[in-house]
């Protein structure tokens, strides 16, 4: 019967993620049928400095983006 698995990290700490994912399919014994992923769109972080206004889309100055999260799913089978 197959099975999911779901790892969730943040972009700034993909090698992290890498290794859990690595990590956990070394020491469960599996069958991997797959492996997909996704990484969410980037968000604006607020402005200490300015309000809301500061967001529009027309005003790249001083724009900083949080890191974005990434799920990754493993479908297997267990052995």
């Amino acid at each position: 019967m197959q099975q999911i698995k779901l790892f969730v990290g943040r972009e700034d700490h993909a090698g992290e993620l890498e290794s859990e994912v690595n990590q956990w399919v070394a020491e469960s014994g599996v069958k991997v049928l797959s492996i997909s992923g996704n990484i969410a769109p980037q968000s604006v972080l607020p402005s200490k400095d300015s309000g809301a206004g500061n967001l529009s889309a027309g005003n790249a100055i001083g724009r900083r983006f949080a890191p974005s999260d990434i799920l990754v799913i493993v479908t297997y089978e267990k052995g």
